[in-house]
């Protein structure tokens, strides 16, 4: 079915919120998103899980028709979303969408289950968002430490020229925690075209680069900064690769990343098998052939390897990447200097599926598209894009906390909030030897539930340690904004598993896996309702809670003998978001919206 223009017009000004609430028991309202140019909409899927993707969306505003197959829906002028429907169920919509059109609200949007959140209630502590209004995507890219300052740049979607286009927006901090926007230099009126996810590195002569994907350009770019306060850029180049024997090479471009051994530098794009290119000047690029030397068993086949960043790690090399259908992960192994190629031992993930969330959904982007940097320490800190964690919080464009990678001789990698945290704490309260009181009344084993104490705040970091001896053959953990009847966000260890749980995700991590002495360590960061957890050092996760106002119980649990607490240490933390406030007055990351 297609709307024509005047049926188009009639139902700008009404809005189906209602209606999508009466028919939900039509089966299951699945969010999922559709891409036009790399765009993302909110999509709902009446039929099933395996409901149909969307074709093609369009903004309305552009003056586009959208294909058959979707209702679209409106608030105010612009497109919100599309509805999908089966078969099976066009002719009742048809029948009933006039008349319960009439009756809807307007809303904002669609968000089955979650409470409406005033813009400030969205506004994180010490978390990097952006300033502005809602966007997508938002990869962060082209990370550099130069001159004691922390530049980090951030994908945009914004209007150009009657269409939509993506910016590099800038940052710069001290510390990877106090964040001040920059003017938008890396935009389509300054490169010509829209810029997708890339990397930066250093050339031989010192000068920052970025290599990124050209909006609709169908190539890979490079552009060279002439300062180290990235203000000012020599003008972008496409990247031209020919065979060995002087050929036009045919290779896929998309989210690349170059990196230099030696005196050489080598470039990868997007691909199952990322085609592995090298050039001397940066200017003639020569085809090598395929980047990994085998792909590993516990990667699925037809997982992509997107937004890469290739280093080294301790004494090995990493690739850290995504795969779009399952999110952050990262290859270890080391590189064939002859064969030019990197040669994978072991996989890993940073993302996992959480209950509820569509096996259908093209992008479980929880923990997505990661960048990096190596600070003059050298620690190798990454930051990811936290995309699809909450409908409210979907197009906040929220980064991660800046966590530190490291390898040490055991070959487990470690993953850790960054020190400089540290330096926003404020008030403690350390607890020592929390006992739990055990619930006796129960028939099948021994459970407990006690208050441990309450949260002081919305900027929290907890340290809770437990004595490996009790935390062997144990179900424990503790749960945020607990409101004494069940409700909250638990975070469990679960030996019966070898997992930790963390609200509606699990990830792997087992005590047994630790070294005999070393103690369970949980790191929780709370930032209003956004959620951070780190376990020994060996596991990060993220949660949200949406409900979390007024709920400031910490609670202990566990099943089996009451695993005491040896150590429980509670932190304020200080604001970080000055600069955040400062930028969503002066609007100076803003792009042009056409050609100057």
């Amino acid at each position: 079915m297609r709307f024509f223009p005047a049926a188009t017009q009639a139902l700008r000004k009404v809005n189906i919120s209602k209606w999508v609430n009466n028919l939900r028991q039509l089966g299951s309202l699945t969010a999922l998103c559709a891409t036009e140019n790399d765009e993302r909409f909110p999509v709902y899927d009446f039929a099933n899980p395996g409901g149909k993707w969307a074709s093609t969306l369009y903004k309305l505003a552009y003056g586009k028709i959208f294909p058959a197959g979707g209702i679209p829906f409106w608030t105010g002028e612009n497109l919100k979303g599309t509805i999908l429907y089966s078969p099976a169920v066009r002719l009742f919509l048809l029948s009933v969408f006039l008349p319960f059109c009439m009756f809807a609200r307007p809303v904002e949007s669609v968000a089955a289950d979650a409470p409406l959140q005033p813009l400030d209630d969205l506004v994180l502590n010490y978390h990097l968002m952006h300033p502005g209004g809602d966007s997508s995507p938002s990869d962060p890219n082209a990370a550099f430490y130069l001159d004691g300052t922390c530049h980090l740049h951030y994908i945009l979607e914004h209007p150009w020229n009657g269409k939509s286009s993506c910016s590099f927006v800038h940052v710069s901090s001290p510390d990877m925690l106090h964040w001040t926007w920059q003017s938008t230099t890396l935009q389509p009126t300054f490169t010509g075209h829209g810029m997708f996810s890339g990397t930066g590195f250093i050339t031989k002569e010192g000068q920052p680069a970025i290599i990124y994907h050209g909006q609709g350009s169908g190539r890979n770019w490079i552009v060279i900064a002439k300062d180290n306060q990235l203000s000012d850029w020599e003008k972008p180049y496409p990247i031209e690769v020919k065979t060995a024997d002087g050929q036009p090479s045919t290779i896929r471009f998309w989210d690349p990343d170059c990196f230099r051994i030696g005196d050489t530098y080598y470039a990868i794009s997007g691909g199952q098998n990322p085609p592995l290119i090298k050039s001397k000047d940066l200017k003639n690029w020569t085809y090598v052939g395929d980047f990994l030397q085998h792909d590993l068993p516990n990667v699925a086949l037809g997982e992509d390897i997107s937004c890469g960043n290739f280093f080294k790690l301790g004494d090995k090399w990493m690739l850290l990447c995504i795969s779009h259908p399952f999110g952050c992960r990262y290859y270890l192994g080391d590189w064939d200097a002859t064969a030019e190629q990197f040669v994978p031992e072991k996989a890993g993930r940073m993302n996992w599926h959480r209950e509820g969330q569509s096996l259908n959904q093209l992008c479980r982007a929880d923990v997505f598209a990661p960048e990096s940097v190596l600070t003059p320490d050298g620690r190798r800190v990454m930051w990811a894009w936290c995309a699809e964690l909450d409908p409210a919080t979907r197009r906040k464009s929220i980064q991660s906390l800046p966590r530190e990678l490291s390898l040490p001789a055991d070959g487990v990698l470690r993953i850790k909030p960054i020190r400089e945290l540290e330096s926003l704490r404020y008030e403690p309260i350390v607890l020592h030897d929390v006992q739990v009181s055990e619930n006796k009344d129960r028939f099948f084993g021994v459970f407990a539930c006690n208050r441990i104490a309450e949260l002081p705040g919305d900027a929290v970091e907890l340290r809770i340690t437990v004595d490996r001896a009790q935390a062997e053959r144990r179900c424990f953990g503790i749960t945020l904004f607990s409101d004494g009847k069940g409700g909250g966000l638990p975070i469990l260890i679960r030996n019966d598993t070898g997992t930790v749980r963390v609200g509606d995700t699990e990830a792997p991590f087992a005590v047994s896996d630790l070294p005999p002495g070393e103690d369970v360590e949980l790191r929780v960061f709370i930032d209003k309702y956004f959620v951070e957890v780190f376990v020994n050092d060996r596991q990060a996760m993220v949660a949200t809670y949406m409900g979390y106002r007024g709920k400031t119980g910490l609670d202990e649990y566990s099943f089996g003998p009451p695993a005491p607490l040896k150590k429980v240490e509670i932190w304020k933390l200080k604001p970080a978001n000055k600069g955040f406030r400062e930028a969503r007055t002066s609007r100076v990351w803003e792009p042009a919206t056409g050609q100057q």
